[in-house]
């Protein structure tokens, strides 16, 4: 085990550039139900805490942090560190990018699948 210090700058969750980024492996990621319901949850666009009681599911914390690993390097969201807290925040920008619209149809499968769940602003139920 090293005892250097992490340079200055260095990002611990690299992200894919938007030109790297699979549909199939952004699908499969989005394919799980858990995911699903994390990926509704951060469709309002801002940072959120990596908790439990934040995303409404029934899993284990282990069980929490793999899926948001899975989400991560599919390249759906990105991972800000600050200290010991990580927050997460879908990455908008560089999916609608590739592939428009693709972020508001499966909020809005979410939405409509799940009673309980809210989309943000902007992104129909109807979908």
């Amino acid at each position: 085990m090293s005892n250097e210090e992490p340079k200055v700058g260095h990002d611990p969750f690299p992200l894919p550039d938007v030109d790297d980024l699979e549909l199939v492996r952004v699908l499969r990621a989005a394919g799980d139900p858990a995911r699903l319901v994390i990926i509704e949850r951060l469709s309002d666009g801002d940072y959120h805490p990596c908790n439990l009681t934040d995303y409404r599911l029934d899993i284990h914390k282990t069980t929490l942090s793999h899926h948001f690993k899975v989400l991560r390097e599919s390249g759906l969201t990105r991972t800000r560190v600050t200290g010991r807290e990580h927050a997460v925040q879908l990455r908008r920008d560089a999916l609608d990018a590739r592939w428009p619209g693709l972020l508001d149809t499966l909020v809005a499968a979410a939405v409509r699948d799940d009673p309980d769940a809210q989309a943000a602003p902007g992104v129909s139920a109807a979908g």
